[in-house]
């Protein structure tokens, strides 16, 4: 804490004090029946009474009057306090107040000459007292990790951060409502399992002392969700969190908000329909508009706008015609020449997919399913009928980002076990058996997809890092960016 931090604090003990000499305490009770300053003004109605809430972020103090205004939700009001209406004590008690004192008032409604809607204070009451300073008035909170480490400031000072994550908890709902309203059951499966299955990801490990075991918090739901489509179940849905334990980027935090959907008897084209429906209608019912991404990298949502095409093509367009056609040091070779690093122990597959994740899907903001992925980059996934190196499959790139990927979901448990075993070099305790024998049982044909609420909020919102729409992202320790 700084000195001149030390300074206010001390000022605020001592207006604390004289305000408590007034009977006021300074961490009060409730304040019950008040309206919403989300709502004041539309239930305005001029000489009407109303009671209202808040924190106090501008005081104009005068002689006999004061101006001040408090913000809540978001939303900020006026309120007018007189000494001739409150009083000589309650009027000297307001005039104590500071920036970021939490208040209660009662009063009647008015118009001032300049138009504003007011509350004229009849009576008030302090509610909480603030013993440190906000940020800056003119300048505000503009440190980013400050901002992030106290976003409780970061959205006192900044009412557009505060928009951004009314409209993520609105989008939320509006996903769960769309679902829903198809048909689709929502579910919660195991954040915490025997085994990370579901994906390609190091997990987060834990002991679980009960019973003497190594646990793993869920990389995904995906297995648990297929074993409900075994069970019977036709349409489900999970919206909740994964943990990854990777990377910390501007798309990347350990733990994220995940929305996976499983169809029963549908297929990648079941989710193509799905995913391209949920995503207009939650931005126009929320952001107002399909117009969205961020000034320097706008996206068109409209039907138009959307387009599918094969990875392959992709890669040739980028790397070369004859790509398909080269050896493995050629193919290195020429990835290197376009800027990518390359793994000398990497083959053909995963220097193919480097080109695609570095060099191409930045490139694509517009909606693009790309399709028919290599089998060995989904192991979920049901071959395509004409050939079975490939996935029938898209990953919905968005705005330069992974926004969904989905398949037409293997359910053929020989061909699954044959793939875990590829994935797990072979060593069969890592396999699933319990899976791999919901499968035996039979699970019917399905579609499956996962949308990624973090992204999707960042592409609806325009935002360029995942911090601005996680409340409260993880960070480096302090220490560690000494």
């Amino acid at each position: 804490m700084s000195e001149n931090t030390n300074e206010i604090r001390e000022q605020r003990l001592e207006n604390m004090r004289r305000l408590q000499e007034l009977g006021y305490a300074p961490f009060g009770g409730a304040f019950a029946d008040t309206t919403p300053l989300t709502e004041a003004g539309e239930k305005f109605e001029e000489g009407a009474r109303m009671r209202l809430a808040g924190r106090l972020v501008a005081i104009r103090k005068m002689g006999k009057s004061s101006f001040a205004h408090i913000q809540e939700d978001g939303a900020r009001f006026q309120i007018y306090a007189q000494k001739n209406v409150l009083g000589e004590d309650a009027y000297a008690a307001f005039k104590i107040l500071d920036l970021g004192d939490i208040i209660g008032v009662e009063g009647e409604l008015f118009v001032t000459r300049t138009g504003e809607q007011t509350l004229k204070v009849a009576n008030w009451t302090l509610l909480t007292k603030s013993l440190l300073p906000l940020p800056e008035k003119f300048h505000g909170l503009q440190d980013k990790e400050t901002r992030y480490r106290q976003r409780y400031l970061d959205l006192i000072s900044n009412p557009e951060v505060m928009d951004v994550f009314r409209k993520r908890s609105k989008a939320v709902e509006t996903v769960r409502a769309y679902l829903q309203q198809r048909g689709f059951f929502e579910v919660e499966t195991p954040m915490l399992q025997a085994m990370a299955g579901g994906a390609a990801a190091e997990p987060f490990r834990t002991h679980y002392k009960a019973l003497n075991s190594e646990m793993f918090m869920r990389i995904a739901p995906e297995l648990y969700l297929k074993r409900l489509l075994v069970g019977g179940f036709s349409k489900v849905f999970e919206l909740n969190r994964n943990f990854r334990n990777e990377g910390l980027d501007r798309s990347h935090n350990p733990e994220f908000t995940m929305l996976e959907i499983y169809q029963a008897y549908g297929d990648v084209g079941t989710m193509k329909g799905l995913v391209q429906g949920l995503i207009t209608h939650v931005a126009e019912k929320v952001f107002g508009t399909l117009d969205v991404g961020s000034e320097e990298e706008p996206v068109d949502l409209r039907p138009e706008a959307w387009r599918e095409v094969e990875y392959d093509a992709l890669i040739k367009e980028k790397a070369g015609e004859d790509w398909f056609d080269l050896d493995l040091n050629d193919a290195r070779a020429r990835t290197e020449e376009l800027g990518c690093d390359i793994d000398p122990e990497w083959d053909m597959i995963e220097v193919t997919q480097e080109v695609f994740e570095k060099l191409i899907e930045k490139t694509l903001l517009n909606p693009t399913f790309v399709t028919r992925l290599p089998a060995r980059l989904v192991p979920l996934a049901r071959p395509c009928a004409d050939d079975e190196e490939y996935v029938d499959v898209f990953e919905l790139i968005i705005g330069g980002k992974e926004i969904a990927p989905a398949y037409s979901e293997l359910n053929d448990p020989i061909v699954q076990k044959q793939r875990f075993l590829e994935q797990a070099d072979g060593d069969e305790s890592r396999l699933d058996d319990d899976f791999i024998a919901a499968l035996e049982h039979g699970m019917p044909p399905a579609g499956g997809m996962g949308i990624g609420i973090d992204r999707l909020v960042m592409l609806l919102a325009g935002v360029h890092s995942i911090r601005d729409v996680i409340l409260f992202p993880h960070l480096k320790s302090s220490s560690a960016r000494e």
